[in-house]
């Protein structure tokens, strides 16, 4: 059962009795209304009789005055006749205009009214008048033709009275009547009522009843799932190599795996409620000065992110290592963030092997430059040698002098390669203005004698001055490797282009530099080229490490550039173009090379 189809059943349970209620309320409205309609005729009826007994009342005081007038013949006795006189026909009228009457009713009524008139006129004023003129009242004959007159009134009295209650009697059985069938049809609609919203609220929670056990069997399943899934969870966190910790929204560690336990030196239950910045302590590797948290940059940028480069975890002894970690916010149903997952992992190993394979990197670029150096160095110490034997020999002072001179060109080009060579290795502290084109010609200076070995001709385009802040011997190294494989692959009698540029800036990309080698090698095949970046990957066999150049790329990309490479095998067009681009101004991190590998 879904939602709506329960919320259905509700509604239905609702409204049933909600319309047996109306219904119920219409019958006993309509049982209320006959009834009070029959009240309503019984009150008429009462208000007949009590109209009737009005009028007899006045008629009675009218002959009781006559009585005593004519026996007396004091008109102190005609004093209740005339004020009955003078309301018997407004109280007719109104006793002919009560509602309900009918047409017996209204013959009576008229037919009172008739004997009264007669009674009033054929015997009362006669009377009144002989006894005014002092004549004799008491024949028999007449006041017996009254009395018959008077009898008259009072049966017409007694027959509307009568008929009255006859019709009030029957009303109030009708009454009794409509009670009873009013509380009959309650009952019965009652138990009418009782019954069907029993039958159908018996259903209907028979409905709900199944479909609340199939829920508390989804729901079991459910449970099971959730609880198999959970320990899934567990035992698959338990088993990843890198630590995670979860955290609330308001950066309280909710779980840490063991890994993370091991790294932070913090148990999980020591650990679970406390805030991050306790447990995940981060600074700087450099400085030793905090950074923000990956809790506290997840809720600003509302996004996955990652700790900056040179961080180092205080474990809970005191003791650093070096990490690499991302924080990922959880978001609930509604896309809000409910939780943050943190995933970092221990570097300290990974970064002195990077830096171990970079110095061996720079000492194998040394060593395929030593010949080189030793034979560059010894060529101009053979010839100041030479010289300054000839000058012992004895030579004239002009001859003295064009010695000497040329015996300091000599030394100017020890000089020259040795601070070249030693350029090579010193390492900057921070980033300075380095002018590529002075870079390029000490290197070529460098490797003069080896470019003569290999039979290959170089041909350069640099301009007066292309500038970028950099390190320096870093970028020596770079160019170092890549010369020296355009050399190589280009050799015997290739050549080799070297031109440099600078970038203007826009919206799109910063300014910068260009640095384009060229050789006119044999190319590089595709199935080769896709591997050219990897570590320790290398086509020289024994004569190469296989890190140039991914050692190069991650000093590159460290200066906020890029190297590509475009090769071309076809026999006609066969070569090699190597494009180093780098930023003017890059934000570089003052630390080892090896971060950016």
């Amino acid at each position: 059962m879904n939602l709506a189809q329960f919320n259905r059943i509700l509604r239905q349970t609702f409204l049933l009795p909600v319309i047996a209620l109306l219904i119920a309320a219409g019958a006993i409205y309509l049982q209320v209304r006959g009834a009070n309609e029959t009240v309503r005729l019984i009150q008429e009826a009462d208000t007949r009789i009590a109209q009737t007994a009005q009028v007899a009342k006045l008629i009675v005081d009218q002959e009781s005055g006559l009585r005593g007038y004519q026996a007396t013949g004091d008109g102190r006795f005609l004093v209740d006749f005339r004020a009955a006189e003078q309301h018997i026909q407004p109280e007719l009228d109104t006793l002919a205009n009560v509602s309900g009457l009918d047409d017996v009713q209204r013959r009576n009524i008229e037919d009172l009214r008739n004997e009264y008139q007669n009674w009033h006129d054929a015997f009362a004023l006669p009377i009144m008048a002989t006894v005014r003129a002092g004549g004799q009242a008491n024949d028999v004959n007449l006041n017996l033709y009254g009395k018959s007159l008077m009898d008259q009134v009072r049966q017409d009295l007694i027959t509307i009275t009568q008929h009255a209650e006859d019709r009030r009697s029957v009303r109030i059985q009708e009454w009794h009547r409509q009670v009873r069938n009013l509380i009959e049809a309650l009952i019965v609609v009652a138990l009418g009522m009782g019954i069907l919203i029993g039958l159908f609220m018996r259903s209907r929670l028979h409905a709900v009843s199944s479909a609340y056990r199939t829920s508390l069997e989804v729901l079991g399943r459910r449970a099971e799932e959730i609880f198999q899934s959970e320990q899934q969870l567990r035992t698959t966190l338990a088993s990843i190599g890198d630590g995670v910790i979860t955290c609330n929204a308001s950066g309280r560690i909710q779980m840490m795996n063991p890994v993370a336990s091991e790294l932070t030196g913090w148990d999980q239950a020591e650990a679970t409620g406390r805030s991050l910045e306790d447990v995940f302590c981060v600074v700087n590797e450099n400085t030793g000065e905090p950074i923000e948290t990956p809790v506290a940059k997840v809720m600003r940028l509302r996004t996955v992110v990652g700790l900056a480069n040179h961080t180092a975890l205080v474990r809970k002894d005191g003791t650093r290592i070096l990490i690499a970690d991302s924080g990922a916010p959880i978001r609930d149903q509604n896309g809000e963030i409910a939780g943050i997952v943190l995933v970092f992992r221990d570097i300290t190993l990974e970064r002195r092997t990077q830096e171990t394979l970079l110095a061996n990197e720079k000492l194998a670029v040394a060593g395929r430059l030593a010949a080189t150096i030793a034979h560059e160095i010894h060529n101009p110490l053979d010839a100041v040698s030479n010289l300054l034997y000839l000058m012992r020999m004895g030579v004239t002072e002009e001859e003295s002098r064009q010695f000497i001179s040329m015996a300091e060109s000599e030394l100017a080009r020890v000089t020259q390669i040795s601070r070249a060579m030693l350029g090579l290795y010193r390492e900057s502290r921070a980033p300075v203005p380095v002018d590529l084109k002075n870079i390029l010609e000490e290197i070529l200076l460098l490797m003069e004698h080896r470019f003569h070995e290999l039979h290959v001709t170089v041909q350069t385009d640099l301009p007066d001055s292309v500038v970028v802040d950099a390190f320096p011997a870093e970028l020596r190294q770079v160019f170092t490797n890549l010369i020296a494989n355009a050399a190589e692959a280009s050799s015997p009698g290739g050549k080799i282009t070297i031109s440099a540029s600078s970038i203007a800036g826009n919206s799109a990309a910063p300014a910068g530099a260009r640095i384009i080698i060229a050789d006119n090698g044999p190319g590089i095949p595709d199935e080769i080229r896709s591997q050219l970046f990897q570590p320790f990957f290398t086509t020289k066999g024994q004569h190469g490490t296989g890190l140039g150049l991914w050692v190069s790329r991650g000093i590159t990309n460290k200066h906020g550039g890029a190297i590509e490479i475009v090769s071309d095998t076809n026999p006609s067009s066969h070569g090699t173009v190597v494009t180093v681009s780098l930023a003017e101004k890059p934000a570089i991190a003052t630390g080892t090379t090896a971060e950016a590998i």
